[in-house]
């Protein structure tokens, strides 16, 4: 990739795609990472107990998996100075197995005066989208 510089952006341009494959390894590798050892997110009991389908992937994992995208496409994770998502559904992780998450970036909107561009991110499990308003904003 080349780094996108704004004068080259366009509203609607699509900046990329990735698919980001969770399972029960990747959960416990970041619960030791973020502190985050919910029960939910690595007790198959647990979790059913409370409700949930299973055992799931945690929020801000989700989340910064999906921005990933946004990073790499800018090829500067600094530019990126603000990134914002409303969690809508989890993301159930089996075991044995794997759940993958989609994640589709398009430029939603373009500022002259901050020469910063909105990217919208589509975050999807199964179809269904796991993060709402999934917005991030880069200084370019």
């Amino acid at each position: 990739m080349t780094r996108p510089t704004f004068d080259s952006l366009a509203v609607g341009d699509e900046i990329g795609t990735r698919e980001v494959v969770v399972d029960r390894a990747r959960l416990v590798r970041y619960a030791g990472a973020s502190g985050d050892f919910n029960p939910i997110h690595w007790n198959e009991r647990f979790a059913t107990e409370v409700g949930l389908p299973g055992v799931i992937a945690h929020g801000m994992f989700t989340m910064g998996a999906a921005v990933a995208l946004v990073v790499d496409w800018a090829e500067d994770p600094g530019a990126v100075v603000d990134y914002q998502t409303r969690f809508s559904r989890p993301v159930p992780v089996p075991d044995p197995g794997s759940s993958t998450v989609v994640v589709a970036g398009t430029i939603g909107a373009l500022d002259a005066e901050a020469r910063t561009a909105r990217v919208d991110l589509a975050v999807t499990y199964e179809g269904a989208r796991v993060l709402m308003k999934s917005q991030a904003v880069v200084r370019l």
